[in-house]
């Protein structure tokens, strides 16, 4: 009965979805690139500094620190794009954060993609409704619903085009500072949830990288495929209310403390003066101009630059990625690196620390061609014996997963940035990294996630004896890969049956 209203649905909404006509590009002044804002407070942090600098944010709560400190530090612009954001604490707290430089006189334009949009047309049409913000959405569905497989399902008639979305992370303050880096706009990634939070990655960076980081954030304002929020949630129902969103705001996390100006002063010249060294270049997919649906618009400009960045190294390579399901070329070029001698080492997750099950269905069907190459593979655990390094306590009940994507690339190289080696990354959504030239850098990301790898809070995979895959970690060792049941291994076996890597 269930496959048979499903089958119903999805009838009705072609139907539907074929009299509605096609999504066409919104028509928007072009508005400039941030420029450098000239105000000393700025400038003072900068002296002294001839090179790119660079500042990791590790940990969940220290990025959420910094990213309300680079908001509250900003005098006059704020960029910021994100792939999600939810009205929970986290997510409250940034928006919080916003208003307030908003109402001090900050221009602020935020720019979201449509993936996870239901049931948050008030409270971003709330925050668009401020006289200093402009919220635009990327690439938005044409039917709109209030649940997003209802969603999918009736717009799948305009497939090709809404499979295409902007997985892009970057906070852009003053055109000063850029942070860049793996994190959405919630508490998993503040290490504020309940009951499940990630291991993620971001760097702050000054230099010449941030114009290079506004132009393309400009670019993606700009595109056409980004269309103002009141023209996206446009339903008579949903009309702004800024009061109520700040009242909401208050409510989750209490009332905004912005530090003063000296405060955040101290702040930005103690990690000035602790800062890491470094030549950066900020790299990005371009947007969708003419449409997303089209096969020469699908992004591949950062799966380049990857695939090129490991097939450069000379002695080693360490892969960290949330969702590991390696493209043809992708794995070509793993394997004609370790053909080379170079070792190469990938942290990815675990069935049971994925948070989308049917990327891990995809990925299994790789794992014994890449450990067969001499491929070193780590799945994180998500009982990791040292997870409270990314959680609020206490941890016992809680499960940790795998969200940062970067690179070590010998010892002098680093990439960080939004993108997961899957075809979805490499192929079908834009994404942004930092690619820095800085031995210092490369030693304190290595430091960092060191502890990653432990057998306490890692899975080897490996081959043994007879050529059988084992997942072997912290006195123990397994046939299978580590599960919370066998339901779950059995849908994890069912999912991997259909053809679905290419969407992965």
């Amino acid at each position: 009965m269930i496959g048979i209203r499903a089958i119903a649905l999805a009838v009705l909404a072609l139907a539907l979805s074929a009299c509605v006509g096609s999504m066409q590009r919104a028509e928007v002044v072009d508005e400039p690139a941030m420029a450098q804002s000239s105000d000393m407070f700025w400038r003072h942090i900068a002296q002294g500094h001839d090179r790119d600098w660079f500042h990791l944010l590790n940990n969940g709560e220290h990025a959420l620190q910094w990213r309300l400190r680079m908001i509250d530090s900003a005098h006059h612009a704020i960029d910021m794009e994100t792939f999600l954001w939810k009205g929970d604490r986290g997510g409250s707290r940034v928006f919080g954060h916003l208003l307030a430089a908003a109402d001090r006189g900050v221009k602020v334009r935020l720019l979201l993609d449509d993936s996870f949009t239901p049931h948050e047309d008030l409270a971003l049409l709330a925050l668009d409704s401020h006289s200093n913000v402009q919220l635009r959405v990327y690439n938005p569905y044409l039917i709109r619903t209030d649940g997003m497989t209802s969603r999918a399902v009736f717009n799948l008639d305009d497939f090709q085009r809404v499979n295409h979305r902007m997985h892009n992370k970057t906070l852009i303050v003053d055109g000063w500072a850029v942070a860049v880096g793996g994190r959405n706009m919630a508490d998993e990634y503040f290490g504020l949830h309940d009951s499940y939070n990630f291991r993620d990655m971001e760097v702050i960076a000054m230099g010449g990288s941030v114009a290079v980081a506004a132009r393309h954030f400009a670019d993606f304002w700009n595109s056409g495929w980004s269309f103002p929020a009141s023209q996206v949630f446009s339903e008579p129902s949903a009309q702004p209310d800024l009061a109520g969103l700040r009242r909401d705001i208050e409510q989750r996390t209490g009332k905004a403390e912005v530090h003063s100006e000296g405060e955040l002063a101290q702040f930005w010249q103690t990690v000035a003066k602790q800062a890491v060294m470094g030549e950066a270049r900020f790299v990005a997919d371009p947007p969708a101009h003419r449409n997303p649906a089209l096969a020469a618009e699908q992004p591949r400009h950062l799966a380049d630059i990857i695939v090129k960045a490991v097939a450069e190294a000379e002695g080693e390579v360490v892969l960290v990625t949330a969702y590991l399901v390696p493209t043809k070329r992708l794995a070509a070029t793993i394997k004609e690196t370790l053909a080379r001698g170079v070792r190469v080492r990938i942290l990815t997750n675990s069935m049971r620390s994925n948070n989308h099950l049917a990327a891990h269905a995809a990925y299994q069907g790789y794992v014994r061609e890449l450990v067969a190459a001499g491929v070193e593979l780590y799945e994180l655990r998500t009982d990791a014996s040292d997870r409270n390094l990314y959680m609020g306590a206490p941890v016992d009940s809680k499960k940790l997963g795998l969200h940062a994507k970067f690179m070590l690339l010998d010892d002098d190289r680093v990439m960080i940035g939004s993108s997961n080696l899957d075809p979805r990354s490499l192929k079908l959504n834009t994404e942004v990294g930092l690619l820095v030239d800085s031995p210092q850098l490369n030693g304190y990301l290595r430091d960092a996630v060191a502890v990653d790898f432990l057998p306490r809070n890692a899975w080897s995979v490996q081959l043994d004896s007879d050529q059988r895959l084992v997942w072997v970690g912290d006195g123990k060792r397994l046939r299978h890969p580590p599960a919370d049941s066998v339901f779950q291994q059995l849908e994890d076996w069912f999912i991997g049956l259909l053809p679905i890597d290419a969407e992965m």
